[in-house]
């Protein structure tokens, strides 16, 4: 996998359990402050989207990850 499909993947997955955490009619819920780490995430893709800097993009790139196209 290429850094970006790890860092689309790692986001999916933030926004799916962070969801599940903060939702209250979920089976596992704790807070809805966990609705925030969603909003962090969403942000930080969108930022991305404008600036080409992802942090976990460079962090992956550093530990061997392949860039992608």
């Amino acid at each position: 996998m290429t850094s970006w499909q790890i860092v689309r993947a790692f986001a999916g997955t933030f926004i799916l359990l962070s969801l599940a955490l903060g939702i209250p009619g979920s089976p596992i819920f704790v807070s809805q402050w966990f609705l925030a780490f969603t909003a962090f995430v969403g942000a930080n893709l969108l930022q991305s989207s404008f600036t080409c800097w992802c942090p976990l993009e460079i962090i992956l790139r550093k530990l061997g990850a392949k860039a992608g196209a």
